[in-house]
């Protein structure tokens, strides 16, 4: 007679009362177990098992078993190993029914292939980042077919949420010696040979991976150079075929482990120096996958070596491979996961670089401060030709994309006349020292530390407060100059009245969008300095000073010449590319609006001030107070919003890169608040002295 004959869930039930405490017989969520049991043990067809297995797993995650037992959120491991160690207990009092549960395990195990379980979960795939982010993508909108035959499938589908972890996040090696002791038995090698011959597949694919991985090109090009033969990767591979082939015979001996071990390491080893070239010769997306696929390969085929060595009897390996598999098969479908783990090294280059560029908007000295004060005053008058350009356009009737393409091609070579002349542009400033405030924080140690970065933060507030005024003081003044020097030579001004109209109802916060444009315009300029950071490193990737300096125009021209024009690129092409994209997506952020029907506008603090004085001239006696102070009220908010949104998201940016710890943002920001109550002056005014750098 089967088992499944022996078993009703009536049976079952009896089961499970009989090997509980009799206070806790009566509780509701018992039966539901019994019917996981039931479905498990008379499931006849494979998909049948592996939905019965996935509903077993599902009680197993599910919330308090007993109603008198309180579980908050930081007692849900708890909950989880208590519903598993309540199955232990009913397996280990029933014997027979202990043997039909291992009877479907033993079925399911053999009608499915394991090798992509231990070899493929959770390691994305050789075709690089953007397939891989296809594909995941396509996963999550397109549903996916079902693949019965695949453990791994059933792994992924068994813990795609965090509450499926619980139990593997809370399971203790004495529970997990239990569980085996009563699903995979010694007296039954059957059970354990199927893993085993999966767990042997998976570690080939493991050893191909890294063979295929560690000796392409990419990661070639940035090794040591050493015959392929020698490479770290190659041995690895053969010391892992030959550990493979002893395990398998019932051979392996310490020398073997002690061989693959050291080509382990040798890898790793030969990975950190492809990593920190990376850091000094740029960064690449592909390389950094490459290196994450490589790390993660190594990592399994580390814990599947520590199964094999381990000792009868001793859980700690294998619970450390099952909790491998577990968090790997959750994390596979992850898109977040993926993009953040590729693309954090890019990610604090560019803010590094960033970085770098915002110490010189930081006035640590009067000095310093003096220095902002000028330099902040020339960007202002530049700016009005700027804006009186910006009128011009948008007043001469062109089609939507020539306007766009003039309005930001003005922008362009007005930003980039600012870099070329050592100008200063308050609004760009802050994604520049927002990364530098955060490469503060992360450097500076010792118990003084908090007190320093404040210093600096106060540093900070007064440089760009200095900045922001004396752009909009010169470009205000500027503008009036230019307006009446306009209206000397041509007898009117430069605005028409129904221009002037239009510019205050524009920049009023109350009548127009403002408020929304000067926040979309807070991201431009965030979105800019991004872009700034990512050419920097494609041009230090790629190498192209060097092959300016070695171009055959050298021939031609002199070598000292290329050479000088070489390194003018590789001072300059950061800020080129931060000055031509922020210009451009000024100027075309307008008319791609009116194109898809959006109601995207910009509101740049320093240009709209010059537009706003060219419009207050022209409007003489004609001039509404109230219009002009909302337009005014319009221009603080575009201060506030222009700088305040840039800061907050390059901040945010950088705190990512960093993984800064929230602990001391809180008691940073604790600080600040401290210092600004009792020495407000530190944020407004000049410093006396110069900002502590020990």
């Amino acid at each position: 007679m089967s088992l499944t004959s022996v078993f009703s869930r009536d049976d079952l039930l009896h089961c499970i009362h009989a090997a509980l405490p009799s206070q806790r017989q009566g509780q509701r969520d018992l039966p539901k177990l019994a019917a996981r049991l039931e479905a498990l043990i008379r499931a006849d067809l494979l998909p049948d098992r592996l939905d019965a297995w996935y509903g077993l797993t599902a009680w197993l995650t599910g919330g308090s078993l007993w109603s008198d037992v309180y579980i908050d959120s930081a007692d849900v491991h708890s909950s989880a190993t208590q519903r598993f160690a309540v199955l232990m207990d009913v397996l280990a009092a029933n014997p027979g029914l202990a043997a039909a549960v291992r009877r479907a395990i033993r079925e399911v195990l053999d009608e499915t292939d394991g090798a992509n379980l231990f070899g493929e979960v959770g390691i994305p795939s050789d075709r690089g980042f953007l397939s891989e982010f296809g594909d995941r993508l396509t996963a999550k909108l397109i549903p996916a077919p079902r693949d019965d035959h695949d453990l791994s499938h059933l792994m992924s589908r068994s813990f795609q949420r965090d509450k499926d972890l619980t139990l593997i996040r809370g399971l203790q090696p004495s529970t997990f010696q239990r569980a085996v002791e009563l699903l995979f038995p010694v007296s039954e090698p059957e059970m354990r040979a199927a893993l085993r011959r999966a767990m042997a597949d998976g570690f080939r694919l493991l050893v191909a991976r890294v063979q295929g991985q560690g000796l392409s090109l990419k990661l070639r090009a940035r090794s040591e150079r050493r015959p392929v033969a020698e490479s770290p990767f190659k041995r690895l591979t053969d010391s892992g075929e030959n550990l493979l082939c002893a395990w398998e015979q019932g051979r392996l001996s310490s020398q073997l482990i002690e061989a693959w071990e050291a080509d382990l390491e040798a890898s790793r080893a030969e990975m950190q120096l492809i990593s920190a070239r990376l850091e000094t010769e740029g960064i690449s997306v592909d390389i950094v996958y490459g290196l994450d696929v490589l790390d993660r390969c190594l990592g399994r085929m580390a814990s599947i070596v520590g199964v094999m060595a381990a000792e009868p009897g001793s859980p700690g390996p294998a619970l450390l491979l099952l909790r491998q598999l577990t968090f790997a098969a959750h994390e596979s479908t992850s898109l977040r996961h993926l993009v953040r783990g590729n693309l954090q090294r890019l990610q604090r280059r560019i803010v590094d670089r960033a970085g770098k560029t915002g110490e010189h908007y930081i006035a640590e000295t009067p000095g310093d401060y003096r220095h902002i004060w000028a330099a902040a005053a020339g960007g202002g008058l530049l700016t009005v030709g700027t804006a009186a350009m910006k009128m011009t356009v948008a007043g001469a009737g062109l089609a939507l994309f020539l306007e766009g393409l003039g309005s930001g091609l003005n922008y362009a070579v007005s930003f980039l006349l600012l870099q070329a002349f050592g100008l200063i542009l308050a609004t760009k400033q802050p994604a520049m020292t927002a990364a530098t405030f955060a490469a503060i924080i992360r450097d500076r140690k010792g118990d003084e530390r908090l007190d320093v970065i404040v210093d600096y933060a106060a540093c900070i507030c007064h440089s760009q407060l200095a900045a922001a005024i004396a752009n909009v003081v010169m470009v205000a003044g500027g503008a009036y100059a230019f307006d009446a020097a306009w209206q000397f030579a041509t007898g009117h001004h430069f605005l028409t009245l129904k221009e002037a109209d239009y510019v205050f109802h524009s920049l009023s916060p109350v009548d127009s969008g403002t408020v929304f444009y000067a926040a979309l315009t807070g991201v431009i300029l965030y979105l800019a300095a991004l872009v700034g950071g990512w050419v920097d490193n494609w041009v230090v990737y790629h190498r192209l000073p060097q092959a300016i300096a070695e171009h055959r125009l050298g021939n031609r021209f002199g070598r000292m010449r290329m050479m000088r024009l070489a390194g003018i690129v590789s001072r300059n092409m950061s800020g080129w590319a931060t000055n031509v994209s922020l210009g451009l997506m000024l100027g075309m952020t307008p008319v791609l609006g009116k194109f898809f029907g959006l109601p995207l506008d910009v509101r740049h603090v320093t240009l709209n001030s010059g537009i706003l004085s060219l419009a207050t001239s022209s409007l003489e006696v004609a001039l509404n107070l109230r219009l002009l102070l909302l337009a005014v009220a319009g221009v603080g908010t575009m201060f506030v919003l222009n700088l305040g949104v840039s800061f907050a998201l390059s901040l945010m940016t950088a705190v990512r890169a960093y993984d800064l710890p929230r602990s001391d943002l809180r008691e940073l920001r604790r600080r600040l608040l401290h210092r600004l109550r009792t020495r407000p002056r530190d944020f407004l005014l000049p410093p006396r002295r110069s900002v502590a750098t020990g």
